[in-house]
């Protein structure tokens, strides 16, 4: 039975299915937020699109459920790696490296990364779905962990925000670089070992 107050034919989030949600993934990143209609989801899916708007209103409340259902859970992974009693380098190596083989490299999350920074200006609310999803939760793990090295000694004064954004922003301009350039000719880059050469020099300047 549904809760009071919940609306009716409304489903609970835990209840959505995972295929709608697989597959406004996949039309998200090929055609963007404007041209994604939700007829091809609800087809990819198997379903009506009656029975995909008894799971979401709208179409910003489909993909704020995509990304959270791809993102959360490798968000979720980096932080048991930051409650681990690592020394920081070993924690920097172990969150990267996970999010450049999982998050980074997944070319539907590129695609989504795309969409955001090409469509952020007409519909800020993806800007805004992505910010508070994804980049303000990873921001603040990241700079936490890099904090709480700074009170064992381990990592040099410096606002820990900063150092966070310095450590990530590769991976972002990886994704970019593959959506963009990638396409039209350009040499693929090696998302792994570019975490990898990356933490040996950004970690290096970032020791006391």
């Amino acid at each position: 039975m549904l809760p009071l107050g919940e609306p009716k034919f409304r489903r609970r989030p835990a209840d959505r299915p995972a295929e709608i949600l697989a597959a406004a993934l996949e039309v998200f990143a090929e055609r963007g937020f404007q041209a994604a209609r939700l007829e091809e989801v609800a087809k990819r899916a198997g379903v009506s699109k009656g029975a995909l708007y008894l799971y979401f209103e709208t179409k910003a409340d489909l993909f704020r459920a995509v990304v959270t259902d791809a993102i959360s859970p490798n968000i979720e992974r980096v932080k048991a790696v930051a409650s681990a009693e690592v020394p920081f380098e070993a924690a920097a190596r172990m969150a990267l490296g996970l999010l450049a083989r999982t998050v980074v490299t997944d070319r539907r999350i590129s695609g989504v990364v795309k969409l955001v920074i090409a469509e952020s200006r007409n519909h800020p609310e993806l800007a805004t779905i992505w910010h508070e999803t994804v980049i303000e939760p990873g921001l603040r793990l990241i700079s936490g962990l890099i904090a709480a090295a700074q009170e064992r000694g381990e990592v040099r004064p410096g606002d820990p925000r900063l150092f966070a954004f310095g450590l990530m922003g590769p991976m972002l301009l990886s994704m970019v670089w593959r959506e963009t350039f990638e396409p039209v000719g350009a040499e693929p880059v090696d998302v792994v070992k570019l975490a990898d050469q990356h933490l040996d020099t950004a970690l290096k300047g970032m020791r006391p």
